[in-house]
């Protein structure tokens, strides 16, 4: 990130602060967080030991009138709620409704800015009826909306993480005469030119990110099957091979539901083609590939298979949904939940180091000395250099940097 300095000190409140992605960014530029809040007992600790600031528990407990006042309010709010991750419940789960928290706050101490986030999903669900009320809500209190969509590799760094920025922007407060009203944020490297080796530590890791035992048995036997595959063969849709081999009867093929016999009627075709290889391969492994659903499940999204191709050329993730294979050109999102991804070409899971340079912290960041936790934590953060480009771009526009 450049070095850009603010032309007057800005003060800033971080709600649903996390770690600190937001924090981050505005302390780069300067500013001056005065408040931070989370529910997370073990974000709360990471935060106070590297900021010196204990976040508040409970955003509802917040009293504005108690506060200072405050130029910024940053908010990655919560998006359980939202994503494909979760359930989708929109206004039905809790969380989706803290959003009407950061509108309580803002009302009352009117920041000249606001800049949120959240999942790119959150445009679409419930028919567009959360964006609508989002955006309705935001300008009845005052302020004018400009949504972004980005992603860390947009920027170079090889992680694809779509999530929409919520520039808001008090209406009273207008840009300098003759500026572009349009915020632009133009990508300030060449994704072609992603470098791997900025991210990856391949010296030194410590053998406990290596897998091994059931996981990497079954990523062996898949790889096998792999390797028998015709070049430009497409593993199109998700391979579920313990059905493939399971005699259902009519009755039992019309209670599932339709996605999963849609699956088991196009699998079908690739099936009968390497039926003799399969049969003999499934024979062996059978016992390996019933130990988890998950397992039997191979959800190859890498193209179509190429000359020499191995499972091992591509990034893995144990997912609900089976055995993720995606080509080794960005690294896949982190996410909150155990789904780590597993860098093929050395067989192990990325540290939480790796994981902090995807979402562009600094090396000198501390970490929870708890790996699961720091996965959780990572997953969940904003990407720094993502939120640096908003919100610097923003302040400029407006002359303040």
């Amino acid at each position: 990130m450049e070095s850009i300095i603010l032309k007057e000190p800005l003060t800033f409140i971080d709600l649903f602060c996390g770690i600190g992605g937001f924090h981050q960014a505005l302390k780069k530029l300067g500013a001056k967080c005065i408040l931070a809040c989370d529910i997370d007992k073990d974000c709360r600790e990471v935060y106070l030991e590297n900021y010196g600031i204990k976040p508040v528990e409970d955003v509802k407990k917040i009293n504005p009138t108690q506060l200072p006042d405050f130029d910024i309010l940053t908010a990655g709010f919560p998006c359980q709620a939202f994503s494909n991750g979760g359930k989708k419940k929109c206004f039905e789960d809790s969380r989706g409704l803290l959003f009407d928290e950061i509108i309580r706050i803002a009302k009352e101490k009117k920041p000249k800015f606001m800049f949120l986030e959240n999942v790119k999903h959150i445009l679409k669900v419930s028919s567009g009826e959360v964006i609508d009320y989002i955006k309705e809500k935001i300008d009845s209190i005052g302020y004018n909306l400009t949504l972004f969509q980005l992603s860390p590799h947009n920027y170079g760094i090889p992680q694809q993480r779509e999530r929409v920025y919520f520039v808001c922007v008090l209406k009273t407060l207008q840009p300098p005469v003759n500026s572009n009203p349009t915020i632009v944020l133009n990508p300030t490297i060449d994704p072609k030119t992603i470098d791997f080796n900025k991210f990856i530590n391949s010296d030194n890791v410590p053998s406990k990110y290596y897998i091994n035992s059931s996981i990497l048995e079954t990523l062996e036997a898949w790889d096998e099957i792999i390797k028998q595959m015709e070049v430009g063969e497409k593993l199109s849709p998700t391979l579920m091979i313990n059905d493939a081999f399971t005699d259902y009867s009519d009755t039992q093929l019309n209670s599932f539901p339709a996605w999963k016999r849609d699956y088991i009627k196009k699998n079908r075709p690739l099936v009968q083609k390497y039926y003799a290889i399969l049969d003999t391969w499934y024979t062996k492994h059978k016992a390996l590939l019933k130990q988890r659903e998950i397992f039997g499940k191979l959800e190859w999204q890498a193209g179509p298979v190429t000359k020499n191709d191995s499972i091992f050329n591509h990034f893995i993730q144990i997912r609900q949904s089976g055995i993720r294979v995606k080509k080794c050109k960005y690294f896949p999102t982190l996410v909150a939940i155990s789904q780590i991804p597993i860098y093929g070409k050395e067989k192990r899971y990325i540290t939480p180091r790796e994981c902090a340079r995807l979402q562009s912290f600094p090396e000198d960041f501390k970490l929870s000395v708890d790996d699961k936790k720091s996965y959780k934590q990572l997953g969940n953060s904003v990407n720094v250099e993502n939120v640096y480009n908003v919100v610097s771009s923003t302040l400029k526009h407006y002359d303040m940097i």
